[in-house]
């Protein structure tokens, strides 16, 4: 199915102004308290345990600092130090050594971080973790649901599942010494009271760049995709359509109200969406009610009744909600406040 849940005329704009009300978040831990170093990096759906090998002593130094849905990190440890995660952060990470080794294990081959090598984990993929100091890192987390935004915006489809990004780079020469240099320019920027804190969008742009370096530069689910030209832009009468959609998502439309908007027939109509996002007009149109009311679902954190949710998007019928819900995302939805 082909659809862009975030297409708006207002899209640019509506970034920026995001982008300009973007917080920042500073974190730093320092000390030798393996327990005080769990709760630096312990999120609240995902907690890990940070424990010295052997009892002998450790020390650490984080410089963690948030910007929107991207966070970038100073990292430098002392002593032999090994964790394990319960639960799953929804995040990207990157790591970035410039000393010291580091292990990650709990997926089906064990993943070594040295110096000279990047190391890009996607969610779930690392449950357990062996430092080796002295060690020192940068490192990069990004909220997954960014990326996903930009392959839909990419691909004008939706994205599911995992995006199968090769956890290895090279950071001595290419795209991995350039992600180095832009997360290392991104901390520098962002620390203390640095530059990039007065520039959002500046922030925004670098977070963005370091996305697409990943997509286009590192092997993934989408390589062969990103590498075909691009296909040809949709008629207007379907770009029409999807504005209507979008104007009126909450609004009980039919399938002749969409097509008098978009000033075509019915056939015509379908045949459009057919050829050019690989669906029906009225699946589109239930995909991206079914993206906002997921979206607000997530945003409310359970302050909301599910059925206020689904009725405010168009569900009517309760069942049919969950059942179709758990089939794009999963879960049921009563399950998206338990994580």
């Amino acid at each position: 199915m082909s659809v862009d849940p975030h297409r708006h005329s207002t899209a640019d704009l509506s970034r920026e102004t995001a982008m300009a009300g973007m917080s920042f978040r500073d974190m730093v831990q320092s000390g030798t308290d393996p327990d005080q170093l769990s709760e630096a990096l312990s999120t609240p759906k995902a907690a890990i345990r940070m424990m010295a090998e052997g009892n002998a002593p450790i020390s650490y130094h984080c410089n963690f600092i948030s910007a929107g849905d991207v966070s970038v990190a100073d990292c430098s440890y002392e002593g032999t130090l090994v964790g394990k995660r319960d639960g799953v952060v929804d995040r990207l990470a990157i790591f970035l050594p410039t000393q010291g080794n580091m292990l990650f294990g709990g997926g089906k081959e064990p993943i070594y971080s040295v110096p000279g090598r990047g190391v890009i984990l996607e969610p779930g993929r690392a449950r357990g973790t062996s430092i080796f100091g002295p060690r020192q890192h940068l490192c990069m987390f990004i909220d997954r649901g960014m990326i996903v935004r930009r392959l839909t915006h990419m691909f004008e489809r939706t994205i599911t599942g995992d995006i199968g990004i090769h956890p290895d780079i090279d950071l001595a020469a290419g795209p991995g010494l350039v992600l180095q240099q832009i997360v290392a320019n991104l901390h520098a920027g962002l620390a203390g009271n640095g530059p990039l804190r007065r520039s959002p969008l500046a922030v925004s742009s670098l977070s963005d760049a370091v996305i697409y370096l990943l997509l286009e530069a590192c092997p993934n689910r989408y390589s062969d995709e990103l590498a075909l030209t691009a296909p040809a832009p949709a008629p207007r009468h379907v770009k029409w359509a999807i504005d209507y959609m979008q104007e009126h998502i909450a609004e009980p439309i039919s399938l002749d109200d969409i097509a008098a908007a978009a000033k075509v027939s019915v056939r015509t109509l379908q045949q459009g969406f057919r050829q050019f996002r690989n669906t029906t007009p009225m699946s589109y149109l239930h995909e991206i009610r079914m993206l906002a009311a997921h979206r607000e679902l997530l945003e409310s954190g359970g302050r909301q009744a599910i059925a206020e949710i689904a009725l405010r998007w168009g569900f009517t019928h309760f069942g049919r909600f969950a059942a179709d819900y758990r089939k794009r995302f999963g879960q049921l939805p009563s399950q998206v406040f338990k994580q």
